[in-house]
């Protein structure tokens, strides 16, 4: 959908920029992305601990929970995208439904999860490919680290302003190592497991395990909340619809089979991981997060441990560079509809990639990886436990503006009823209900990785409040200096575009 009469990628920008590349990947390339995004290997290191903490042998279940709001929410992406192919999505999405001050601030929190995590994604990358080469004294050496992290970042970047195609096939060749030493791992564990030579205390698996009451509806609630990140990223692929083929329908199921192929991931690699280490080890070192991976890899693998912690390495490094595509499309949309400086608009002319925006989306992510890194380890930790808040806030607004976009068509058939309206309410309306539950845990400072207090509250909570009030400065600020975005009024889906009666 083409907005008012602008042309899709240059719109609005009031220069003679060339648009985004169209056509220049495919469904499978968005797909990939979508799923890279994710960084599986990673999300799973990160978070299986703690939800074995919360729901024992059910852990299994919670994630499969966990996948219900991220699919009724793909949904909404599927059909919003099919009647406007922006690269900003719940920006533009969110603005046509409920106007422009909720579409920017739906815009403003997809750009801040991409600063707030790029840093510790290339982190991860650094520290676990370091240890899978047998570098161990450098992955401890914070100077190092940091460096390499940084390094990392601004290669990424730069792959991803040379162009849409040269970064989809780098991310081909991730997932597929990634995915590949995945199975490798879950498949010798269970075999392990089987042949009764578990180093640990292991489980037989059963399928009862994927019963997400079983530990109860507090153990639910917490795996839920951990739910979101892991499954968090799929919508990568959506950011790339105004670059991919077929662009009305080929990104939104891309969105839509990314996280059906991750629930799968997930299921698979935390039956083999319950079951063989048990549900004791994996809950007392909860804390340790990503490195019971590592920890797990020796006790699986042996002297073959590097594979698991190439995945991981991979996997974050993957996700490095397609958390960038969010942020940097997103304030393309927003610099282009005269919603941010319009700068950010830029079209590289050559290789036709939105490159002002992508540099600045890097620069502002390292230097908050430096400065987070000078207060401490866990502040970092504690402002990737803030993303949880971003992310359940513009789903939820995503789902919401589905239904309402949509509002004229949702009682034409059952159909639409179900997947275009009663289903994207219910997913934004469980990520209420996560948000809500999100900041009263994080209220409480001991919830926090560093346990500190900040104002009487979690470092987390104070960190989502004060990116949610940066946002509405710089709102009201831009407002002032240029209102035209705000000059956009409300819509309501074209029949024509819904029906598929025209491009």
């Amino acid at each position: 959908m083409v907005h008012d009469g602008e042309s899709a990628g240059g719109a609005g920008n009031g220069n003679s920029d060339p648009g985004l590349k169209a056509n220049a990947i495919g469904f499978l390339d968005a797909l990939v992305i979508g799923l890279n995004s994710t960084s599986p290997a990673y999300s799973l290191a990160a978070v299986l601990g703690p939800i074995v903490a919360l729901a024992g042998i059910y852990a299994p279940g919670v994630m499969l929970a966990s996948f219900v709001p991220m699919l009724l929410i793909a949904a909404a992406f599927y059909y919003l995208n099919k009647v406007d192919q922006d690269c900003g999505t719940t920006f533009s999405w969110v603005t046509r439904a409920m106007g422009p001050w909720a579409g920017w601030l739906g815009g403003w929190a997809i750009a801040m999860t991409g600063v707030l995590v790029i840093g510790s994604l290339a982190d991860v990358a650094v520290q676990f490919g370091l240890l899978a080469v047998g570098l161990d004294s450098w992955a401890a050496n914070d100077a190092i680290r940091q460096g390499l992290a940084v390094a990392v970042i601004l290669l990424m970047t730069l792959i991803c302003v040379i162009g849409t195609e040269l970064s989809a096939h780098l991310q081909d060749v991730l997932i597929l190592a990634q995915v590949f030493f995945l199975l490798v791992f879950a498949v010798v564990a269970i075999y392990r497991v089987y042949a009764g030579t578990s180093t640990l205390d292991s489980i037989e698996p059963s399928i009862g395990w994927l019963n997400p009451f079983g530990a109860g509806g507090a153990a639910l609630t917490g795996g839920l909340l951990l739910g979101v990140f892991i499954y968090w990223g799929w919508e990568s692929a959506v950011n790339l619809t105004e670059e991919v083929e077929n662009s009305a329908t080929a990104p939104g199921k891309a969105g839509i089979w990314s996280t059906v192929v991750l629930l799968v991931t997930y299921l698979s690699v935390g039956f083999a991981v319950v079951a063989y280490a048990g549900t004791t080890f994996l809950a007392e070192n909860a804390d340790e997060e990503e490195a019971v991976f590592a920890v797990l890899a020796n006790e699986v693998m042996g002297g073959w441990d590097w594979v698991v912690l190439a995945a991981v390495s991979t996997s974050a490094l993957a996700s490095t560079q397609t958390t960038i595509i969010p942020a940097s499309r997103t304030a393309l949309s927003m610099a282009r509809r005269h919603a941010l400086p319009p700068h950010l608009a830029h079209i590289h002319p050559r290789f036709r990639t939105p490159d002002v925006s992508t540099w600045w989306v890097a620069a502002i992510a390292i230097g908050w990886y430096l400065v987070v890194n000078q207060i401490s380890e866990n502040a970092l930790l504690d402002s990737l436990t803030a993303l949880s808040l971003l992310i359940a806030f513009y789903y939820a607004l995503t789902g919401l503006a589905c239904a309402i976009y949509y509002r004229r068509h949702l009682l034409e058939t059952p159909r639409n009823f179900l997947l275009i309206g009663a289903g994207p309410v219910i997913g934004a309306g469980l990520l209420i209900w996560l948000l809500v539950e999100s900041v009263q845990d994080m209220s409480n400072p001991e919830n926090s990785a560093s346990g500190v207090s900040w104002f009487g509250l979690g470092p987390p909570l104070v960190i989502g409040i004060g990116i949610a009030v940066v946002g509405v400065l710089v709102m009201c600020y831009w407002r002032l200096h240029d209102g035209r975005f705000w000059r956009e009024r409300r819509g309501v889906a074209d029949p024509d575009l819904v029906h598929g009666r025209k491009n």
